[in-house]
């Protein structure tokens, strides 16, 4: 299955760039120009942004990826784990990370189960549409495929809401990766997601308004971390 990169931010930015065109060669005051150097600016950035060499494969030998900052063939015995994820809280989308198996160099800028990962593909570029993409991976990674995309919304935790507290998002990505790791019997995401909710609370959760109640969601924490360390359930 070969991916295609969508056309309609293009057709934005060729907008952009033409309105403000036409607002400079018009003339008008200082806010005027302004505006109009903006439009060409922003619009100039997503031309060039779509120019660039894109290609991505998904088969039976593994993923070809050519975008910005990677381009290699990545053969399945180079992957652990291909995951299809929801993006960082507050950012919409979903992306495909990759996580690659000892040895194999990628680079990191994101992290599943608590093990280094990289973003192979931001779903909202390309036409295809994300149910195909799951299938296709599923089709050809098997069970090195994991379709995230719901963990955090299913989370199925209840909370009270203060005027500060917790940041609901990430409460519910640390949730949901919890229950999902209970639910897979699979003893190393269970320790890597314990690793993962011990990390987050040392580091300290961010606080925002209208967050989750501090002392309720420390507390299912700490049981969700029980839980993973004995195995039981949650």
């Amino acid at each position: 299955m070969e991916l295609h990169r969508e056309r309609g931010r293009q057709v934005l930015s060729a907008v952009c760039v033409l309105a403000g065109t036409v607002l400079l060669a018009t003339g008008g005051g200082l806010l005027r120009t302004a505006t109009a150097l903006g439009g060409v600016a922003l619009g100039g950035v997503g031309l060039a942004n779509g120019l660039r060499p894109f290609r991505f494969v998904i088969d039976a030998d593994g993923l070809t990826v050519r975008r910005r900052g990677l381009r290699r063939r990545l053969p399945w015995a180079e992957l652990a784990l291909v995951v299809l994820d929801r993006r960082a809280p507050g950012t919409g989308g979903v992306r495909l990370l990759g996580v690659p198996v000892e040895g194999v160099g990628l680079p990191p800028d994101a992290r599943v189960d608590g093990r280094p990962a990289t973003e192979l593909l931001d779903l909202g570029q390309v036409r295809e549409n994300p149910d195909e993409i799951a299938a296709a991976l599923a089709r050809y990674a098997g069970d090195r495929f994991r379709d995230d995309r719901d963990v955090a919304v299913r989370s199925g935790t209840e909370f009270g809401v203060g005027l500060r507290g917790y940041s609901s998002d990430v409460v519910d990505t640390l949730v949901g990766h919890a229950r999902a790791a209970l639910d897979s019997d699979d003893p190393a995401r269970r320790r890597a997601v314990r690793d993962e909710l011990a990390a987050a609370r040392a580091q300290g959760l961010p606080v925002a308004l209208r967050g989750y109640d501090v002392r309720q969601v420390d507390a299912a924490l700490d049981d969700l971390h029980a839980a993973l360390a004995e195995g039981g359930d949650a």
